[in-house]
């Protein structure tokens, strides 16, 4: 009877301790906001783009310095690599943040506004923290400087990623976390497990959403050549029209989802972004390009609507007296989170942030090359809300109006760190 007390009581303690965080760290990960928000900022008034987070990188690895931590930088070109070993021995456990910004020019009143401008693809534009990965960059930041004060509570060691080009090197170069695969970040200790998480402006502070197995789409960039015959505008029989032809493939494209791609199944798009063509008003030009994306989340309708596309886009040219042809690029394949690792995560996330405040989603045709370090070891990615609680209207990601809420990047410190000692001590 006494050995049964004596378990019970042991249980209890163990649940208890377990249902909450430490407090030491808990007061760690409080006391380190304010630095937190201040990173952010200073991160979002200097933006960088992909494969050129120059500065980015220098002030991310003398934090990580200042931490004791062994650092590597260059990883990818601008990719820096943190390693902090706990005191006792065990896996590795890794957590990852995005760096780079985007071609965007901002459009709000914030005080801590991007003024940077820069050239992307010949053209000058503004650049924006558009997509939220100063976010990331801090909140990383900041649960390594929890981390590093609290080594004895660590079995094991965690490797933070801070990864570039996410959002796409540019034409021509390597980038992002497939050439960090590529040159081992997995390796060297070798990564047993990895966690990551985006920032939403459509989800209220404090929220957490996720789901096991796929959650964010493969991607696919394609670029259409259209070859065509010149001639005057106003005798377009005497030549061969590649605009017109383009409009026509733009059409058929869409038909191949609306019409063959059984979305019951899974979601997928088909979208062309950018259409170039001609010099004058007057002249019927000799080739059209049409740079655009496919998202999918299922193997099988990515293998059909590819094939369908490279099909249609030939057959219709033809049929028009034109020529086309269709390169291929993938971006990122399906970001899928592994199941029984995701089980696990919800329990811990559940414990951190409230058990309604960690809600089940849908699939999203976004994509997000953190796919593939979980192509190499168990992965879970989830989104945190950063939408100001009570608000109407969001800011959506990608654009100038983009806007986050300081207050979301305290949990997603919460997060990553339970996550982590949870990972390593269980």
């Amino acid at each position: 009877m006494k050995n049964c007390l004596l378990l019970l009581l042991v249980t209890a303690f163990v649940y208890t301790s377990q249902a909450q965080m430490d407090a030491s760290i808990l007061k760690d990960i409080e006391n380190v906001e304010n630095k937190v928000i201040d990173w952010r900022h200073d991160f979002h008034q200097n933006p960088e783009l992909s494969n050129r987070e120059f500065n980015t990188a220098k002030k991310i690895a003398a934090h990580l310095k200042k931490l004791g931590m062994e650092v590597q930088t260059g990883v990818a070109k601008t990719g820096v690599v943190g390693l902090l070993k706990g005191n006792n021995p065990g896996k590795v456990v890794a957590l990852r943040a995005d760096i780079d910004a985007l071609p965007v020019t901002e459009r709000n009143s914030l005080p801590f506004k991007s003024n940077v401008t820069d050239t992307f693809l010949g053209t000058e534009t503004g650049v924006m923290h558009a997509c939220g990965h100063d976010t990331h960059i801090a909140i990383l930041m900041g649960v390594a400087e929890v981390m590093s004060k609290h080594k004895d509570k660590i079995n094991g060691t965690i490797k933070f990623i801070f990864q570039p080009a996410e959002e796409g090197p540019p034409p021509g170069e390597e980038g992002g976390a497939s050439l960090m695969v590529k040159e081992g970040v997995l390796e060297n200790p070798k990564v047993d497990a990895i966690y990551g998480l985006h920032i939403n402006s459509g989800t209220p502070v404090g929220t957490i959403t996720l789901k096991p197995e796929g959650i964010m789409a493969a991607v696919e960039r394609f670029v259409v050549t259209v070859d065509g015959k010149q001639t005057h505008g106003s005798a377009p029989w005497s030549g061969v029209d590649p605009i017109y032809i383009s409009a026509k493939i733009i059409d058929g494209f869409q038909s191949i989802i609306s019409r063959e791609s059984n979305l019951v199944t899974a979601p997928a798009v088909i979208t062309v972004g950018k259409i170039t063509s001609g010099v004058r008003f007057n002249i019927i030009p000799e080739t059209a390009e049409l740079i655009g994306t496919v998202r999918t989340l299922n193997p099988d309708m990515r293998t059909h609507i590819m094939k369908r596309m490279n099909e249609m886009a030939a057959g219709i040219a033809e049929a028009h007296g034109g020529k086309a042809t269709i390169e291929w690029q993938n971006n990122t394949v399906v970001t899928y989170n592994d199941p029984a690792l995701t089980t696990k995560a919800i329990s811990t996330l559940k414990r951190v942030a409230g058990d309604d405040k960690v809600l089940d989603m849908k699939a999203v045709t976004g994509g997000e090359d953190f796919s593939y370090f979980q192509e190499k070891v168990p992965g879970v990615y989830f989104f945190l809300g950063g939408m100001t609680p009570g608000n109407t209207e969001s800011f959506p990601h990608h654009t100038p109006d983009f806007k986050i809420d300081d207050a979301g990047m305290l949990l997603g410190v919460k997060a990553l760190s339970q996550l982590a000692i949870d990972y390593l001590n269980n």
